[in-house]
């Protein structure tokens, strides 16, 4: 079996007619490692199997098969956007998260492995009342909601979003995961669609992935996430906790005691949340969830 490293063999016409398997992996791969990709190979293997309609594995045993016209354009169009720092994930249109396959594009933000300590603390929670009633604020691509609902087949959900395109990618989520009869989705600011359905004092747990990027940082992000997605999903006021703030301030006139509040946050801003909901007088603090990078991601906090 050959792989991307092989010799090819293709004569000069072949190479310039970029005809087969081979031709477009090392026009992708080159592309790719000269716009500063770090896994050019597998990623170019990645597009390439979306592109072509066939797996990574049958991609290298095919290096000289022939390409139609139709399979060399596509490739090279996701290619290209990919060279532009496009994200990955747009160009499949899945992410996976919990362990399920999600629908992704612009109009939502990529999930992340560390918004799923979320979910785990969620999940985790003793409900002050059965079965548990959990709102998912600022639901974006329903990741969230829809991972705490297949874990918690007896809870029910109400996801809120600002957004009608993460709506709209929401839902079709929760019904390819079977659980949209037991998610609402609700289009508003934040908490404000659970106050027009009167559910205050109604939540057993509320969980957000707010935007927390400072205003100052969002120049520097990566190109992938400052230029690709959402900004509304990702910048969160001077500070970048300006949400969390409102979240902080909202959320106890909907849960009902011994709920809980789960926030996460960016790297650095975990100490002063704390100081926030301390002086906010309402929560008891009851602990932070680390990432795998050792950065204070997840806080929790429980309705006096």
């Amino acid at each position: 079996m050959m792989s991307p490293s092989d010799d090819t063999g293709t004569d000069d016409a072949t190479s310039l007619a970029l005809t087969t398997v081979s031709d477009l992996y090392s026009e992708g791969h080159a592309a790719l490692s000269a716009a500063g990709i770090n896994n050019a190979r597998r990623e170019t293997l990645w597009i390439l199997e979306s592109a072509l309609g066939v797996p990574s594995l049958k991609i290298q045993t095919e290096w000289r098969r022939p390409v139609s016209s139709h399979e060399r354009e596509r490739a090279r169009l996701l290619l290209s956007r990919r060279a532009a720092r496009e994200p990955l994930q747009y160009l499949l249109g899945t992410q996976e998260f919990c362990g399920l396959e999600f629908r992704v594009d612009p109009g939502v933000l990529i999930p992340r492995p560390e918004t799923e300590l979320l979910v785990r603390e969620i999940v985790s929670h003793e409900s002050p009342a059965w079965p548990p009633v959990i709102a998912d604020v600022g639901t974006g691509s329903g990741c969230v909601a829809v991972a705490v609902a297949r874990a918690l087949p007896a809870a029910s959900l109400y996801a809120t979003d600002q957004s009608p395109v993460a709506l709209r990618i929401a839902r079709h989520n929760a019904h390819c995961h079977q659980v949209s009869d037991r998610i609402s989705f609700l289009h508003g600011d934040l908490l404000r669609p659970l106050a027009e359905l009167g559910l205050t004092r109604q939540l057993t747990a509320a969980v957000s992935n707010p935007p927390y990027i400072a205003e100052a940082d969002f120049p520097d992000l990566m190109p992938e996430v400052g230029r690709f997605e959402p900004r509304l999903a990702l910048v969160g006021g001077e500070d970048g906790l300006a949400v969390h703030r409102r979240l902080l301030t909202e959320a106890p006139a909907f849960l009902m005691k011994g709920g809980l509040l789960a926030l996460e946050v960016g790297q650095g801003q975990a100490a002063r949340l704390r100081a926030l909901a301390d002086a906010h007088g309402g929560y008891c603090h009851v602990h932070t969830v680390q990432d795998q990078a050792g950065i204070e991601r997840v806080l929790c906090f429980r309705k006096r």
